[in-house]
């Protein structure tokens, strides 16, 4: 076994543990710590700085905010986390949906003032956390199941391009404008006669950089070598005044704890968005901690992720930051670089902290067209066209349903996406759930077994009887539409029926809706002279099945 996954081993292997240390994850893996780790915990969380201050400088221009907020969202999210997270891998930092999520609607709320807003992203937050333990209390964890990957990948492709389209007027030199993806793609076009081609040149050369750099360095920090490179230029020659915008003078030293100055019914419509940055936070969060514990060989624990995205949110509410989330971008930086613990996160969280104490002056003449760069190539990875296309070929709508999301996002913005994303992923879950496959079985050639026919048109129908399976719970909203399937079938079965055998090996539940549909079917084939038998029900669907008057035979 490598050494890589012997830290996974060691700890898997822990028996389970109840009470507070369940809660506590730190409890569990420090007891089994090896001092091997500890350097590898140290050089991926100085990685992982160098990684996030960069990306959390541009994904603050994308939230609307001043620089430093991004920074504060790895200082302290990552930190918080550590205490409270199962997964050992994931980082914690902002997000570009989010970070865009953020920007788009709080500025709609924060009639212009910076104050305001900085407080309404960091309110937020909070009730991003209260969310968190809400739905922790209550064990909602799996409620995220819900949401259809199909209709995230139609979100993310559709999020991706609407980030994109916002940073392209930094990367043309040009002001930008509109209020959705259309409205942005004409102002850019509009605009594109006033570029300005130093500005144009310089974003050319940084894309270049950090996409060949994640081509053939994955996993190096190469954007904070475009960063410091950028800012070396800007400040040894007269580049800067060719109509360069720069990040400015950053405050030095580390953020206050300070509570938002508003309540949550001074801002309205704030609970919808800290809604659905949670639902962002937490599947974005989850999908990277299980791909991460799965190539490190250990399991983690969706509902704990719960409590420790809301310990991450509530340090970020009150620390001057906004809303964060696990990224599965930095959280494979931080597991490239050799992460065993999340004693990484509090390595990383220490290296921004002096960071922030010490060399945020140097960050002055960072130029805006750079941050701009790196959000294009952050947000590239949120379009998968290898499944898009994997999807149209398996099936067509749910290539229609991903597509509803794409457009959803660009036509109403992120906030409105989500929203949509989450009423069609309810939509389908009642569809499917309305319409179960009602297999009609026939034998097996050469067997006593028995299969769906119409997935086997070689199995033999058994002359006069008709045999069906509902394959899914037998429910008040589907019962209508089995006794349809059923009776069709019957219609249009050649020759004289004796006997009908619903199996129900494969129906868990049966309601009273369900039991008085079979009551009602057995009565009217019994008028034409047909018997109903029903076999293989479940110990909890015969009982209320005897209470209609029905009896496996």
């Amino acid at each position: 076994m490598s050494e890589e996954n012997s830290s996974a081993d060691t700890l898997a292997a822990s028996a389970p543990v109840r009470g507070w240390r369940a809660a506590f994850p730190p409890a569990q893996w420090l007891a089994a710590y090896q001092a091997k780790w500890l350097p590898k915990d140290a050089i991926a969380g100085v990685t992982l700085a160098a990684y996030g201050i960069p990306v959390s400088l541009a994904y603050a221009s994308l939230a609307g905010l001043p620089p430093q907020y991004g920074i504060y969202c790895y200082l302290v999210g990552g930190l918080f986390y550590a205490f409270f997270g199962s997964s050992r891998q994931l980082a914690i930092g902002p997000t570009s949906a989010i970070s865009m999520l953020i920007g788009v609607t709080v500025a709609g709320m924060a009639d212009g003032d910076p104050l305001r807003f900085a407080s309404i992203a960091a309110l937020t937050a909070l009730i991003i956390a209260a969310m968190c333990v809400v739905a922790w209390l209550l064990r909602l964890s799996s409620l995220v199941n819900f949401i259809s990957e199909t209709i995230l990948l139609g979100f993310k492709a559709g999020a991706a391009l609407t980030i994109a389209l916002t940073q392209l007027p930094k990367l043309f030199g040009v002001k930008g404008g509109g209020h959705n993806f259309f409205e942005s793609a004409y102002a850019l076009g509009s605009q594109l006669p006033e570029t300005n081609p130093a500005v144009l040149a310089f974003g050319i050369v940084a894309l270049a950089v950090l996409l060949l750099g994640e081509k053939f360095l994955p996993g190096r920090p190469i954007a904070l070598v475009v960063v410091v490179v950028s800012i070396i230029v800007l400040s040894v020659t007269p580049l800067i005044d060719l109509g360069f915008k720069v990040v400015g003078a950053l405050p030095q030293g580390l953020p206050e704890f300070r509570l938002p100055g508003l309540r949550v019914r001074d801002v309205e419509g704030v609970v919808p968005l800290a809604f659905a940055c949670l639902l962002l936070a937490y599947v974005e969060s989850v999908s990277a901690a299980r791909a991460l514990a799965q190539a490190n060989g250990y399991e983690i624990n969706p509902r704990q992720e719960l409590l420790g995205l809301g310990a991450a949110n509530l340090a970020a509410g009150l620390f001057q930051a906004y809303p964060v989330a696990g990224g599965l971008s930095q959280s494979s930086v931080n597991d490239k670089a050799g992460a065993k613990t999340p004693l990484a996160l509090v390595f990383a969280s220490v290296t921004i902290g002096l960071c922030l104490m010490y060399l945020t002056g140097l960050l002055s003449n960072l130029p805006n067209v750079v941050l701009a760069a790196i959000v294009l190539v952050a947000v590239k990875g949120l379009i998968n066209i290898r499944e898009l296309r994997h999807v149209w070929k398996v099936s067509r709508f749910e290539f229609v349903v991903s597509m509803v999301a794409f457009v959803a996002v660009l036509m109403l913005g992120i906030l409105n996406g989500v929203m949509v994303a989450v009423v069609v992923s309810m939509l389908l879950i009642i569809r499917r759930a309305a319409n179960p496959h009602v297999a009609f079985l026939g034998r097996i050639p050469g067997t006593r077994m028995f299969s769906d026919i119409e997935r086997n048109p070689d199995n033999q129908p058994v002359p006069g009887v008709l045999v069906f399976r509902v394959e899914a719970s037998l429910l008040y909203f589907n019962v209508e539409h089995v006794r349809d399937a059923v009776w069709q079938k019957i219609r249009s079965t050649p020759g004289p029926l004796k006997l009908v055998i619903c199996d129900l090996v494969i129906s868990p539940m049966v309601d009273l809706a369900g039991a008085r549909m079979l009551a009602g079917l057995q009565k009217e084939l019994q008028a034409a002279g047909i018997h109903l038998r029903l076999v293989a029900a479940h110990a909890s669907a015969r009982d209320i099945l005897r209470a209609e008057g029905l009896e496996e035979r």
